[in-house]
C-alpha cells in the first residue's frame, strides 16, 4: 500500500474522517444512528465516529455492517438526499461496483464444479467467434485473477464532466471485447497481474455460451435466489436504481463554471456489466460474505481459488500479487483481510473479511468522487475502525 494512502488512513481515524465541512448550509450533519447493540463497546465507539458528521466534503451518506464472533455493529450516517435533507436509509440501495466480480467469479465456480468450465481451458475455446488466436493461451482462471495479459476496451478516456454527459451510451459485453483483443497483449498470460474489468467480461459471456442463458438469470439462480437475496439484482440495460436508494452525489463542473455537486443516481453500467453493475444492500452483501467464507456458496478446492494469489507482480507497481480469483487481500491490523472494494459514480462499496470469518464489514458511502485517484476517506476510516492500520 502506498505510504499516501496509509497517511491517509491513520489520518482518517485519528480526525474521524473529518474530510471537510458539511455540504451546504441547508442540509446539517446527521448523526451516525446504530441499528441495534455492539457486542463490543470499543467497536461501537470506533465505527460510529468513522461515519460521524456526514454530509460533508467527501461523501453524503453511508451504511457499515460489521459481523463475527469478535462483535456486531450496524450504523449509517448521512442524508437519504441533499434536497430534502431526510436521514440515509440504511436499508437503501447502492451500486455495489466490482463487488460484482465475487459474484461472476463464484457463478463461474460453481460451473466449473459441475465440470461445465474448466479453469485452466483457454477461454478461445469457449469464445473463439471473439478470443482470436493472439490470446489462445489466456485460460479461464487467467482470467478471473487478472492475469490475462489483455488491456482494457479502448474507451474513450473522458473527464467526470464528459463521461456525465455520456452516462447512457450503452456498450455491448461483446463490443468491449472485440475492443480489447484487438490490441496487442500487455504481457505473457500468467507472467503478470494486471487489475482490469475485461476479463470479467469474457468470463460473463462464457457463463452465457456454456449454460445458453443470459449471465444475470445464472447468478440470480445460483446465487441470489438460493441465499434469499431478494434485495440484490442486476439491472442490465437500465439506468435508474429500482427500490428506495440513498441518491449518489459527484462533485464536477456545473454549468455555470464552478464546481458542485451532481445527482448521478442514474447511471448506465453497460461498460462494466458481469465486472461492475451489481446493486445491493449492507444486509445482502453482509449475508454473502457469511456464506461465501463458510463455504455454503463455493465449496472444497474451488473456494480455495478465491484465497489463492497468484505468485507474480504487478504490472504498475512491481508489488506482489495483490487479487485472486474474485477476492483481493491485504494485511491490516496485522492479519490477512480478503474481500473487494468497487466504485461506482457516486458510489463506493466493499465487502471484507477475515479467513476464518471472525470480523466481517460489509459497508456502502456515497461518495462525492468515488473513481477518484484517491481512496474516499470515509470508507478508509470505516476499514481501520473494523480492522486497524495496514502492516
Amino acid at each position: 500500500m502506498r505510504t499516501s494512502v496509509r497517511t491517509l488512513l491513520a489520518t482518517a481515524l485519528v480526525l474521524g474522517v473529518a474530510a471537510g465541512p458539511a455540504l451546504g448550509p441547508a442540509v446539517a450533519a446527521q448523526p451516525a444512528t446504530a441499528a441495534r447493540p455492539a457486542q463490543d463497546a470499543g467497536l461501537a465507539k470506533t465505527m460510529a465516529a468513522a461515519i460521524a458528521g456526514l454530509p460533508r466534503a467527501d461523501a453524503t451518506a453511508a451504511l457499515v455492517r460489521v459481523g463475527g464472533t469478535e462483535g456486531a455493529w450496524q450504523g449509517s450516517s448521512g442524508v437519504r438526499d441533499l434536497e430534502s435533507g431526510a436521514p440515509a436509509d440504511p436499508a437503501g440501495r447502492f451500486r455495489a461496483g466490482s463487488v460484482t466480480k465475487v459474484f461472476t467469479a463464484a457463478t463461474v465456480l460453481l460451473l466449473a464444479a459441475e465440470r461445465r468450465i474448466d479453469l485452466d481451458r483457454p477461454a478461445r475455446a469457449y469464445l473463439p467467434d471473439l478470443v482470436p488466436a493472439r490470446y489462445s493461451r489466456v485460460t479461464v482462471r487467467q482470467l478471473l485473477n487478472h492475469t490475462h495479459g489483455i488491456p482494457a476496451a479502448d474507451l474513450p478516456d473522458r473527464t467526470v464532466e464528459e463521461a456525465y454527459e455520456h452516462r447512457f451510451d450503452v456498450h455491448t459485453p461483446e463490443e468491449l471485447v472485440r475492443s480489447a483483443t484487438a490490441q496487442p497483449r500487455e504481457f505473457r498470460p500468467g507472467t503478470r497481474q494486471h487489475y482490469l474489468n475485461i476479463g470479467y467480461t469474457i468470463a460473463g459471456l462464457i457463463v452465457e455460451r456454456v449454460t445458453g442463458d443470459s449471465y444475470e438469470r445464472q447468478v440470480e439462480r445460483r446465487i441470489l435466489r438460493p441465499l434469499g437475496l431478494g434485495d440484490t439484482y442486476l439491472p442490465g440495460g437500465a439506468s435508474e436504481i429500482s427500490g428506495p436508494y440513498n441518491h449518489g452525489y459527484q462533485s464536477m463542473r456545473l454549468g455555470d463554471g464552478t464546481t458542485g455537486l451532481r445527482d448521478v443516481s442514474a447511471w448506465g453500467t453497460s461498460d462494466a456489466w458481469a465486472a461492475g453493475d451489481l446493486v445491493s444492500t449492507t444486509a445482502d452483501l453482509e449475508r454473502f460474505t457469511r456464506a461465501l467464507f463458510a463455504g455454503r456458496v463455493v465449496r472444497g478446492p474451488l473456494l480455495e481459488e478465491m484465497f489463492t494469489l497468484p505468485e507474480v507482480t504487478d504490472l504498475e507497481t512491481g508489488a506482489p500479487a495483490a487479487y485472486s480469483v474474485g477476492l483481493s487481500m491485504k494485511r491490516l491490523g496485522g492479519r490477512e483481510v480478503w474481500g473487494k472494494t468497487g466504485g461506482r459514480w457516486g458510489y463506493n462499496a466493499a465487502i471484507g473479511s477475515t479467513r476464518d470469518g471472525s470480523r466481517t464489514l460489509v459497508y456502502g458511502v456515497n461518495s462525492t468522487d468515488a473513481k477518484g485517484r484517491d481512496a474516499n476517506p470515509t470508507a478508509l476510516g470505516v476499514m481501520v475502525a473494523a480492522y486497524g492500520l495496514p502492516d
